[in-house]
């Protein structure tokens, strides 16, 4: 294996990276269906877990761009 292939560990956080993403994204959008519907307690608790994601993909690509 070469130094640039892409190592397990580096796919593992290429794929962990991408579902953070993912659930960010459909985090905003239960989110905006929780606001059309009136539901603050669940469109609050969306748009944390959207943070949380968004926190998640910035720090998965920080650490992959210091593997690769």
């Amino acid at each position: 294996m070469s130094n640039h292939a892409l190592r397990d560990k580096d796919y593992d956080l290429v794929s962990t990276i991408y579902h953070a993403a993912q659930g960010e994204d459909l985090c905003r959008q239960y989110m905006e269906d929780a606001e059309k519907q009136g539901d603050k307690d669940a469109a609050q608790f969306f748009q944390e877990v959207r943070e949380q994601n968004q926190q998640l993909v910035k720090k998965g690509k920080e650490l992959l761009r210091n593997r690769l």
